[in-house]
């Protein structure tokens, strides 16, 4: 790739966050779209609102439940949508990339909002997207990711420590799964920049991951509560952009996401977060690697914390996770791996579990 670009998000985070919109948003219209989750809207747009100064919010919408190319469809024949300079992006991640994927669509640029610390959505260039049953479909690659992130760590915390726990489930993932996708390779800059950067992914986490999540139980805005939100919104949301300049899941993804995206199949997330599946991933990840003292290390953080580390854990029959060994063994978030994923391989490792 002889010739490329890289758009970065800026961002703000700590409890007066929403003072910088009017400074980011302003050069870019007069008129906002709140688009966001239910729960999302009715705790951040007061606050949001008023902190536009000039920027006039013509409407708030609920983004329609699902991260789906049908809620996009239905989103973009809005007159409000329509005739707006730009996107307010409010919620969690669903909600966050189905506005990403309608601003890509529209060529409106988008601001992103997170009200919950479960993923990286607010910073990334790329949008999950699922079926309206739930099921995943695949990434959706864009050239520019959100203008800027307003991360209110003051509402952050004052969500459930669930969407904090699995936030840091999917965190310490992209570590492992880039570090062994690349593994024996010397690739361009931006993925070589991704992966040295990874270990931001991981080491904050197992830092502070523990008191943070002690921290919002209680609702306190602490500064390990901080230090765990970059980690999971703006490290990984970086490493993201870096390692799929290339439009690929290829060091972005591995194994530990590979378990999650086939476990939709059986709608594993009408009763788990995805961060928190793909915790239970990593497990798998780091045994099939042969990895033993980080596998110990990461199951040790899990029981500390409440992260599942068996496969009851989640709700589930062991024949249930071999039935899907093959499926697994084919996604496409394995098939940079340094070695080919062995279905028989795999089940024993889940005999472990």
């Amino acid at each position: 790739m002889n010739n490329y670009c890289m758009t970065l998000p800026s961002y703000t985070i700590g409890e007066r966050a929403y003072e910088d919109i009017y400074r980011f948003c302003s050069p870019f219209g007069k008129t906002a779209v709140m688009i966001g989750g239910r729960t999302a809207l009715s705790v951040a747009s007061e606050k949001i609102i008023a902190n536009c100064g000039g920027i006039s919010v013509s409407a708030k919408i609920w983004y329609g439940g699902e991260s789906s190319y049908e809620n996009v469809e239905i989103l973009s024949g809005v007159d409000e949508v329509k005739s707006a300079d730009m996107i307010f992006a409010v919620g969690g991640g669903k909600a966050l990339d189905t506005c990403k994927c309608l601003s890509d669509k529209l060529g409106k640029p988008v601001f992103t909002f997170p009200t919950v610390a479960s993923n990286c959505a607010c910073c990334t260039a790329v949008a999950i997207m699922y079926r309206p049953d739930g099921s995943f479909i695949e990434p959706y690659f864009f050239e520019n990711a959100p203008v800027h992130a307003f991360i209110d760590t003051d509402i952050m915390c004052e969500a459930p420590e669930k969407y904090l726990w699995a936030g840091m489930g999917d965190t310490y993932a992209k570590y492992y799964e880039s570090q062994i996708s690349a593994r024996g390779e010397e690739p361009e800059h931006f993925k070589a920049l991704g992966l040295a950067m990874s270990s931001m992914c991981s080491e904050p986490i197992f830092a502070h991951g523990v008191s943070a999540f002690s921290a919002n139980k209680c609702h306190v805005n602490s500064e390990d509560f901080k230090e765990t939100v970059l980690a999971i919104a703006v490290s990984t949301g970086l490493v993201s952009i870096m390692l799929t300049r290339d439009h690929t899941p290829d060091y972005n993804s591995g194994l530990a996401h590979a378990v999650f995206y086939e476990l939709t199949t059986i709608g594993i997330e009408e009763e788990h977060l995805h961060g928190e599946v793909v915790a239970f991933g990593t497990l798998i990840c780091l045994l099939y690697d042969g990895q033993v003292d980080e596998y110990m290390r990461v199951r040790e953080f899990n029981e500390r914390v409440g992260l599942p580390t068996a496969v009851s854990d989640l709700g589930l029959e062991p024949a249930q996770l071999d039935s899907l060994a093959e499926m697994i063994a084919g996604m496409s978030d394995v098939r940079h791996y340094p070695y080919p994923i062995d279905p028989e391989k795999l089940r024993s490792v889940f005999a472990m579990l």
